[in-house]
């Protein structure tokens, strides 16, 4: 059975909502809505917690219609603030989203899944 816990980002004005859980020791951050310049830091605060809570950290991007290089700069400052030891790993990312990820080389760096099951899994 798994560990669960939940925290939860008010979401911001231009709509973003992002949602923390803590499942078997897998941070899983839970985004809906737009990433573009006004709400790319809620997505970095998020994804880069002032606490180190794990290694590995599991962003659900299924609600995710829209990112533009703002959101390309949090996942790589996420990225990168996870460590040598750490790990990324992108979930449920749609087609548009995944496009951009693919146009920039992101996805040689972090690893994309299906679902957020098989994210865990991985």
């Amino acid at each position: 059975m798994s560990d669960t816990a939940h925290t939860r980002e008010p979401a911001a004005p231009d709509g973003l909502g992002i949602s923390r859980a803590v499942v078997d020791g897998v941070t899983v951050v839970t985004v809906n809505g737009e990433i573009d310049h006004h709400t790319s830091g809620l997505l970095r605060h998020a994804l880069v917690p002032a606490e180190e809570t794990a290694s590995r950290t599991v962003a659900d991007f299924t609600g995710v219609d829209f990112m533009d290089s703002s959101g390309i700069n949090a996942l790589i400052a996420a990225h990168q603030a996870l460590g040598p030891g750490g790990r990324l790993l992108l979930a449920g990312v749609r087609r548009p989203v995944l496009r951009t990820l693919e146009i920039v080389g992101l996805t040689t760096l972090l690893d994309c899944h299906p679902t957020v099951r098989d994210a865990l899994e991985a």
